[in-house]
């Protein structure tokens, strides 16, 4: 180790320690990072594809428990997130549904815990057919592909797909809010909290990706710009759902959740997927809706979207978000420093630790120093929660993974924590 990586890393442990004895709770530091204010230090999250989750827990000497079907949360998992001392946890729409077996297919079976899209202990509800095939509670048609690291869920059929009248769409089997049973919510909270308060998030799904799916990317897009009633019509349906399952939840333990947090994917590596005036006239009424219920609970909003969404930030500002995941290095228009020079005072950043050139192809001297640099830039005056900037894949290197959670990292250096 060079001297100067010595003596950072000497100073480093002793901010750590110092800091150790001011020490908030994971929620209490979350919040104060989203109200603009700087905690005790940045707090931070993780999410990984699953063969991350079982490459640390066999690191880490964490014995690994399949769940039972009864469960909510992966214990395994739950220990890793322990160990890497995460602040936050995610709650999801799809761990507490139970869709009728006459809407998913003869013969298959409810598997909780075999979807390579979970990213985090949740449970995830998919029906597998007795070939494989996998089914989401919307009635999306999926596949598992492997390659040379793991495995991905990809869309294998889209119901809607071909031409569609509204008729057809009335007479789908949309989801209906009895499907869910929320219930065992408040003792699940019960359990994340027991010991500390987590900051915790309900992720209530999306309106633009699920209403694709169905109908086909292609289909979806082009009934857009030539016949929006259509996916107007698909959206406005998915979006009555989200509203009343998420008010349901809300109501039986609203206190004890923290934010709400919604995805749709509207760009690519280098633009918006549709233009700014179609976002605006399409896509922005469903999430203003959802915006909009978050609000009247005094919750909130995290929203994901990958790629170049830099243009598209002020409508997002205007619309309420109050924290943007994953800020991907990298892509156009999103230059860390120019985003919190710009919005930092309005807007809340959740991720920024490259995913590709850095923590799967740099190695862990890197990763730290990116970290720091992180924390550093995105931290300043609050607003910041440290994460990758997508799930971590399955090709990233275990050792650049524990780098990025040494705890010391997550204290600034330039005398302000």
């Amino acid at each position: 180790m060079a001297p100067e990586d010595t003596l950072r890393s000497g100073v480093d442990a002793l901010v750590l320690r110092r800091r150790e004895v001011t020490a908030a709770s994971p929620r209490a530091r979350v919040q104060k990072a989203i109200r603009h204010q700087e905690p005790d230090r940045a707090p931070v999250d993780f999410l990984a594809v699953p063969e991350v989750w079982r490459a640390l827990a066999e690191r880490l000497g964490i014995g690994t428990t399949r769940p039972g079907d009864d469960e909510f949360v992966d214990p395994t998992w739950e220990k890793v997130l322990t160990h890497l001392q995460v602040d936050c946890r995610t709650l999801s729409y799809d761990m507490f549904c139970n869709p009728p077996e006459s809407v998913s297919g003869a013969g298959g079976v409810v598997d909780w815990w075999g979807s390579s899209s979970r990213s985090t202990p949740s449970r995830m509800w998919r029906w597998r057919l007795p070939d494989g095939a996998l089914r989401d509670v919307w009635g999306a048609h999926l596949q598992e592909v492997r390659h040379g690291f793991g495995t991905y869920e990809e869309v294998a059929g889209c119901p809607l797909a071909g031409p569609v009248s509204l008729a057809d769409l009335q007479a789908y089997h949309w989801p209906q809010p009895d499907w869910w049973d929320w219930s065992r919510l408040p003792a699940l909270i019960a359990q994340l909290n027991s010991g500390v308060e987590h900051s915790l998030r309900l992720r209530i799904g999306s309106v633009f990706e699920t209403a694709w799916r169905l109908r086909g990317m292609q289909e979806f897009m082009v009934d857009l710009a030539t016949d929006p009633a259509v996916p107007q019509y698909m959206m406005s349906r998915i979006t009555e759902v989200i509203l009343e399952i998420t008010r349901r939840a809300l109501e039986l333990a609203g206190p004890q959740i923290d934010m709400l947090y919604y995805y749709d994917d509207v760009a690519s590596q280098n633009s918006l997927l549709l233009s700014r005036s179609m976002w605006r006239k399409y896509i922005r009424p469903y999430h203003a809706q959802l915006v909009e219920m978050a609000r009247a609970h005094d919750k909130p909003v995290m929203y994901h979207c990958d790629g170049a969404v830099g243009s598209l930030i002020p409508d997002l500002i205007d619309l309420g978000i109050d924290v943007l995941n994953p800020i991907q290095p990298g892509v156009a228009g999103m230059d860390l420093a120019d985003l919190k020079h710009q919005y930092g005072a309005r807007l809340a950043f959740h991720g920024g630790v490259d995913i590709i050139g850095t923590l799967r192809g740099a190695d862990a001297s890197n990763v730290m120093d990116e970290v720091r640099d992180r924390v550093r830039l995105l931290g300043q005056a609050g607003g910041y929660i440290l994460c990758s900037s997508h799930h971590i894949q399955a090709d990233t290197p275990v050792a650049n993974i524990l780098a990025m959670y040494e705890p010391h990292l997550r204290y600034r250096l330039d005398g302000s924590w």
